[in-house]
């Protein structure tokens, strides 16, 4: 009768030992998964041909070279955010502007990495990547003031 408890407290540990490790895998696959799907979901850097419709929701102004948002600019990201927390089936545009002086290449870079700051903030509060689109760095040609050049413009469509 001994051999016979012995046994079954045998079976009955090794089940639950079994069940653990049964656990511990479905939540370290469960934990692939999930890493996988943000990897999918990530910011990318992309360029879009979606044409801005109507006036931009907000505007943000750099200084000279400089692509990093301020506090002040974290409100304007606030505003956006709320807009699009208002219909989940919206997208932001974001088109990076520069003037026509000095070197192209590295205006339409640093236009570039302007709305790449204004998206990555918007990201970081909770906004899906797939939702944020980039628009081609635009030249900004005419007579505007020197900010107007230095600016992403965020339209809500």
């Amino acid at each position: 009768m001994a051999a016979n408890d012995d046994d079954e407290s045998t079976a009955v540990i090794v089940g639950v030992l079994a069940g653990i490790a049964l656990a511990v895998l479905a939540v370290v696959y469960s934990g692939s998964s999930t890493k996988a799907v943000n990897v999918a979901k990530a910011p990318t850097d992309e360029v879009v041909d979606i044409a801005p419709l109507g006036e931009p929701l907000a505007k943000v102004y750099f200084a000279v070279g400089e692509a990093r948002l301020t506090d002040a600019d974290m409100a304007v990201v606030a505003l956006t955010l709320q807009a699009l927390a208002a219909n989940s089936r919206t997208i932001v545009l974001l088109s990076g502007f520069h003037d026509p002086s000095g070197d192209a290449r590295q205006n339409a870079e640093l236009a570039r990495a302007r709305a790449l700051s204004v998206r990555d903030a918007l990201v970081a509060g909770g906004v899906p990547a797939d939702r944020c689109k980039l628009r081609k760095p635009e030249s900004n040609i005419g007579s505007g003031s020197p900010e107007e050049s230095r600016r992403v413009e965020i339209r809500v469509q």
